[in-house]
């Protein structure tokens, strides 16, 4: 089995023994290797353009807001530019801060047809530390993996 067929093997058990709505359920590491090696594969970010220009993003994903800075209303066009972006039938992986609204947008994702609908857990700064700092603990930048400053 290639390594990508585990990782995608390996996320859809963790979604399905968790009950989640979605196909699966990756790291960011596991979500850099498929990104990697799988040709249709896209990271939708799905954090907010203030966060992209501030805190730094993922190169070569797509962007699409979830909710809009400063007042954070739901993007209600997000399935329609998700569509614009992404096939249905590729695999999609949803990335946003910590994971939360990742999630929700894979769940929304996997609603309208997309059946590869993937969270990246920790997201790109991941959990807050004892201090109540994120980008310390867990997460996309803790992990090394490539970023560019916004």
């Amino acid at each position: 089995m290639s390594q990508a067929n585990e990782i995608l093997q390996n996320a859809r058990g963790r979604a399905s023994s968790a009950g989640l709505p979605y196909a699966g359920v990756v790291t960011p590491a596991e979500a850099w290797s498929l990104f990697q090696s799988l040709p249709a594969v896209h990271i939708v970010d799905v954090r907010t353009s203030a966060e992209w220009q501030w805190v730094g993003v993922v190169p070569e994903t797509d962007q699409i807001e979830w909710k809009s800075y400063p007042g954070m209303a739901n993007n209600p066009n997000f399935i329609t530019q998700l569509k614009t972006k992404v096939d249905p039938e590729a695999v999609v992986m949803f990335l946003c801060r910590s994971g939360v609204r990742s999630h929700d947008a894979a769940a929304l994702a996997a609603q309208h047809g997309y059946a590869s609908a993937m969270n990246i857990l920790e997201g790109f700064e991941g959990d807050k530390d004892s201090e109540g700092h994120r980008g310390r603990k867990n997460g996309w930048k803790v992990a090394n993996l490539p970023w560019v400053q916004g």
